[in-house]
């Protein structure tokens, strides 16, 4: 028994005196370790009488219980030496500025939005927001679409199931679709709200479209006045002032060209002037074919009477434009972007080479394009 107990005090005076957590390793493994001088002790146990496992038992277990505490006081105080150690020699000043500015930017629909909205508020146009899940009635029929018109067919419309029905603006049960414009926003003010009405209506419009410049969710932007004596030239000065504001230039030339579209009558193409410049077009100019041309870059017309009829107000006594544009070609065309589908990517170095800065807040005094 005098030799465990030499064994203990000589186990746990090494243990204290280890000065690293790889020393005190060394020693569990030699003491505790498969073939270490405590695991040799206990083993003889087995081959014990009765009596001398009794008599030589407790000593044995004394010594690996004593061996085991010693190495985790020794391993904790170690540790939080370390720790300690760490925490003296780490400093953080959290007075100094960051290394990098926040890299979070405007993305460019954003930022054209809030153009958009900057400019007709200045114009005393609101916003109207609408459902992007919208019925049949509102999408289609309400805006005198009839029932053979391609749009509604399956390829171009993103129709849900005969079991999701809904009431229509008729009180019948209609078809629920993903809106494919944001007309049905229109539609919506006029029941709600007393004419003279002047609003936008931005939002996220749903097409069954594919390509470098389509895809089938887009944003649109739709402008609807409703007021007594209201004609084209109205229509004509409000879409020029508009454009001149957006594109930052004063020499915009509109050219106005005969249309068709269900829910307006007459209704107008509008082609804007561009001229070309190191290879590029920008927008401006006379659209002088020598050096420039024509772009399309909205639709446009007086509201049918039929819709305005459709929407509970009297076509005799109430009169109205309407016109509407893709906001992400607005912003092509404006930022010299070519490829519709990046701005859907999520590509953080498109993002980074077009995106705005959340302090760039369009105003018409600082311009909207800052």
């Amino acid at each position: 028994m005098s030799e465990v107990t030499s064994l203990k005090d000589g186990l746990v005076a090494e243990i204290a005196a280890a000065d690293t957590l790889d020393a005190v390793e060394s020693l569990r493994v030699g003491a505790l370790g498969k073939n270490g001088v405590v695991t040799a002790l206990l083993k003889t146990l087995g081959a014990m009488t009765p009596e001398e496992r009794q008599a030589k038992g407790p000593a044995i277990h004394e010594l690996r219980e004593s061996v085991t505490a010693a190495l985790a006081t020794r391993k904790a105080a170690l540790e939080t030496a370390a720790l300690d150690a760490r925490l003296a020699a780490e400093r953080l000043d959290m007075t100094l500025p960051a290394d990098l500015p926040p890299q979070g930017s405007v993305h460019p629909v954003s930022q054209v939005m809030d153009e958009l909205a900057e400019i007709f508020a200045d114009l005393g146009f609101s916003v109207a927001t609408g459902p992007e899940i919208e019925d049949d009635w509102r999408n289609f029929t309400a805006l005198n679409i009839p029932e053979t018109h391609p749009a509604r067919a399956m390829h171009d419309t993103f129709y849900f199931g005969d079991n999701y029905r809904a009431p229509g603006g008729n009180g019948e049960t209609a078809a629920m679709l993903l809106r494919t414009h944001t007309s049905p926003v229109q539609i919506r003010t006029m029941m709600q709200q007393d004419a003279p009405i002047r609003i936008i209506a931005p939002g996220r419009v749903y097409r069954s479209d594919s390509d470098a410049t389509h895809t089938p969710m887009f944003h649109q932007i739709e402008g609807l006045v409703i007021d007594k004596g209201i004609h084209l030239g109205h229509l004509k000065w409000t879409l020029e002032t508009f454009l001149k504001a957006f594109f930052e230039r004063e020499d915009i030339v509109l050219r106005l060209r005969p249309s068709y579209f269900p829910f307006t009558e007459p209704s107008v193409e509008v082609d804007v002037g561009y001229t070309v410049e190191k290879g590029q077009r920008v927008i401006g100019g006379s659209g002088d074919a020598e050096n420039g041309g024509w772009m399309e870059v909205l639709g446009s017309g007086m509201v049918h009477p039929a819709v305005i009829r459709n929407s509970g107000l009297d076509p005799a006594e109430w009169q109205g434009f309407a016109f509407g544009t893709g906001v992400d070609r607005l912003a092509m065309l404006k930022y010299g972007m070519n490829d519709l589908r990046a701005f859907f990517d999520g590509d953080l170095r498109w993002l980074r080479h077009y995106g705005f800065s959340a302090l760039d807040v369009p105003t018409l005094s600082g311009g909207v394009g800052a």
